[in-house]
């Protein structure tokens, strides 16, 4: 063989042996971050969504002296919302498990719109029938919203970031209701109380068409999201690493003995049929105890305020610094607890969950009989926001570890009618409470729901993958 024969064969075998260069290149592409982009629309959506429900509870006390209302219609009308939220859930859940992404990515604008809508019309209100009228409106055009969101982060997140993410989608719902008192506040010394829906229903328009031309209902097919992210996010290997690794089927974590014997660890299936998903005692269990937490959380949401004002004499300034007292811990707890149960506990849900339904019975025994005392209420209501918000986000991860990316939308779908529908009837149980004891049966009640969470949280299984000592991955 003569040295250009030579040559010829290791260019041949080299070329064989080497990706083409548009092959080499996406081997190599920087991954692009699209996705923290559109969780950045998502919390700002969310945020403006909750913002439109919470504002009800600032223009409550106005409304009751207006129209005459009683402290039972008052927590009727309050909890028609939740009952509409809670009544679409599992049908909402159904369609985008069937829909195709395109379908639900437009249909998901279409309920921020009608949503906005709805908010903007609680200003025309002549009746209290029109008043109930437009809450259900709300809450049937809102109710899709907490699925569509929570579809997008289970499609857009790898395993590892779905806690954090999940977290900063529920300190949205908290960062809607603690800019709420301040915004209405300076809104009625300058128009009244109904200008206040009018305000909040702008900006729900502008983020429905942004959504509309920026996100998809997954990566695939986005203009800016590359495959190195793709790749990332559904964790598959780039061709050139495919022979040489093996990739994991869910996380993998350490072992923690003593936190996961209380935990109830478990391996458990997915669950890959919707008959699984609707017997599952895990799903159900959750969505009970998401129920007792959600409906505390209205509860400083649409009374408190009042509270406020008719026991402990707070004028409005003071009010509306109070009333966001909760939701400023409740932010920081939603972030908290997503990132340490991702970065701290290897993805466990449940150690967050039962911390903040524990810490949540504290802190309502601590309001009992609070001395009127802007320095004690700011903290101990601080306070209680964290504790509320710091296990809140794993109730929207939880579904994740035991349902597939088909099945997810309806187990979280579930979890989310179980939970509104519970938590409507806590804002009804405080007027008629009101209306026949004190708010000290108000706490107590809180105290009492708290606790329930925290046993059935106890009797559902951690669903998460755990790598022992000496086993392989």
């Amino acid at each position: 063989m003569n040295h250009a024969d030579a040559a010829d064969t290791v260019a041949s075998q080299s070329s064989a042996a080497s990706p083409p260069p548009a092959e080499a290149f996406r081997q190599h592409e920087k991954r692009t971050g699209y996705r923290w982009v559109v969780m950045g629309l998502i919390f700002c959506i969310w945020a403006v969504a909750c913002a439109d429900r919470a504002n009800f509870g600032i223009a409550l006390p106005y409304m009751k002296k207006e129209y005459g209302i009683s402290n039972t219609e008052a927590g009727l009308i309050v909890s028609l919302f939740s009952f509409a939220y809670g009544f679409v859930q599992i049908p909402v859940g159904l369609m985008y498990k069937r829909l195709s992404e395109k379908t639900t990515g437009f249909l998901f604008s279409v309920f921020m719109l009608l949503t906005s809508l709805f908010t903007g019309l609680m200003g025309t209100t002549s009746s209290v029938l029109l008043l109930q009228a437009y809450r259900v409106g709300l809450g049937l055009s809102e109710g899709p919203l907490g699925i569509g969101c929570t579809n997008v982060i289970n499609r857009w997140f790898p395993p590892e970031e779905k806690g954090t993410a999940t977290g900063l989608w529920i300190a949205a719902s908290k960062l809607g209701p603690l800019i709420v008192p301040t915004v209405c506040i300076i809104v009625i010394e300058l128009w009244g109380w109904r200008e206040i829906f009018y305000v909040f229903a702008v900006p729900g328009v502008f983020l429905a068409i942004l959504w509309m031309f920026l996100v998809t209902n997954s990566p695939t097919g986005n203009r800016f999201c590359n495959d190195a992210e793709r790749r990332y996010i559904s964790q598959e290997l780039p061709p050139s690493a495919a022979a040489g690794a093996r990739p994991q089927a869910g996380a993998q974590v350490s072992a923690m003995p003593w936190l996961d014997a209380i935990n109830r660890t478990r391996r458990v299936p997915r669950l890959e049929t919707l008959r699984q998903v609707f017997t599952s005692w895990n799903i159900i269990g959750v969505a009970i105890g998401y129920g007792c937490m959600i409906g505390i959380s209205n509860i400083f949401m649409s009374w408190i305020p009042t509270y406020l004002v008719t026991v402990k004499g707070f004028a409005s300034v003071k009010m509306g610094f109070l009333a966001s007292a909760p939701f400023i811990g409740a932010v920081a707890g939603n972030m908290l607890g997503g990132i340490i149960s991702d970065r701290l506990l290897g993805g466990r849900r449940k150690p967050m969950m039962m911390l903040g339904a524990l810490g949540t019975v504290v802190m309502m025994l601590l309001l009992i009989e609070a001395p009127d005392s802007v320095l004690y209420l700011g903290i101990t209501l601080m306070a209680s926001g964290l504790m509320l918000g710091i296990g809140f986000a794993g109730y929207s991860a939880y579904p994740m570890g035991l349902a597939t990316k088909s099945t997810y939308p309806t187990a979280f779908g579930i979890v989310n009618s179980l939970g509104q529908i519970g938590g409507a009837c806590a804002p009804l149980a405080v007027g008629l409470l009101l209306d026949s004891y004190s708010w000290t049966s108000v706490f107590l009640y809180m105290v009492g729901t708290a606790l329930l969470c925290l046993v059935l949280l106890l009797s559902v299984v951690e669903p998460i993958t755990v790598t022992k000592p000496g086993e392989q991955a």
